[in-house]
C-alpha cells in the first residue's frame, strides 16, 4: 500500500507541474461555459511516460478485484489512461482490454460507439480524466450500455469536487476518484 501511496503523491506532483492551473480570479472557461478559478488538463500528464505509468498502476489498483473484461471511456480524455491500465493489467496477470467510446457514432462498416475488442454483456469500468459535472462520464456510461456492456464501476482520475461524482453515482453506484481537487490544491499551495 505504501508503494501506491507514493505513486499517488508523485502523480499529484506531476499533475501540479503539468496539468493544474490556478488563478485568484475565475479566468478559466469550462465546457459548461462557467468560469472557474482552476483548470485541469490531464493530457500533458497522462500522455507523458511517467504519468502514464503512475495513472495505469493507480487505476488498475481500483479495478483489480472486479473481474472486468474492459476499461475505457469517452475519447480522448480516457484513452491514454485506459491503455496504461490495460498494459498494467497484463503485467499483473489480470488482463483487461482497453476500449474507446467515440464522440460521434461510426456510420460505416459496423455501426457502433465503441472501438476495441468488447462484446455485449462483458463487465467494464468507465473511466475519465477529469469530472466537473460528470456529463462526459455519464454519456460514456450510456453509450457503453447501449452497446450491451455491463458497466459495474466508474473511475475518475481527478474529481473537481463540483458534484460530478454524485451525478455519476446516479448511473453507476460504484464511482470513485483517484485524486481530488483538494489534494491538488494542497500540493499546489506547497509549491507556491
Amino acid at each position: 500500500m505504501e508503494l501506491l501511496d507514493n505513486m499517488k503523491k508523485e502523480l499529484i506532483d506531476l499533475l501540479c507541474r503539468k496539468s493544474f492551473k490556478y488563478s485568484q480570479e475565475p479566468t478559466f472557461k469550462l465546457v459548461s461555459g462557467k468560469m472557474s478559478h482552476f483548470y485541469v488538463n490531464c493530457k500533458p500528464t497522462t500522455l507523458s511516460p511517467r504519468g502514464m505509468f503512475l495513472a495505469g498502476h493507480l487505476l488498475f489498483d481500483t479495478i483489480k478485484n472486479l473481474n472486468l473484461d474492459g476499461i475505457g471511456g469517452l475519447t480522448f480524455g480516457a484513452d491514454p489512461i485506459a491503455i496504461a491500465t490495460a498494459f498494467v493489467s497484463e503485467l499483473r496477470d489480470k488482463p483487461v482490454n482497453a476500449f474507446s467510446i467515440r464522440k460521434t457514432r461510426k456510420d460505416h462498416g459496423i455501426v457502433r460507439w465503441i472501438e476495441g475488442d468488447m462484446k455485449p454483456e462483458e463487465r467494464v469500468a468507465i473511466i475519465d480524466d477529469v469530472a466537473t459535472t460528470g456529463g462526459s462520464t455519464i454519456k460514456a456510461i450510456e453509450r457503453a450500455r447501449s452497446e450491451g456492456l455491463d458497466v459495474v464501476k466508474a473511475v475518475i482520475l481527478v474529481d473537481r469536487q463540483e458534484g460530478g461524482l454524485e451525478n455519476i453515482r446516479q448511473h453507476v453506484t460504484d464511482a470513485v476518484a483517484v485524486i481530488t481537487r483538494d489534494e491538488l490544491m494542497a500540493r499546489w499551495k506547497l509549491q507556491g
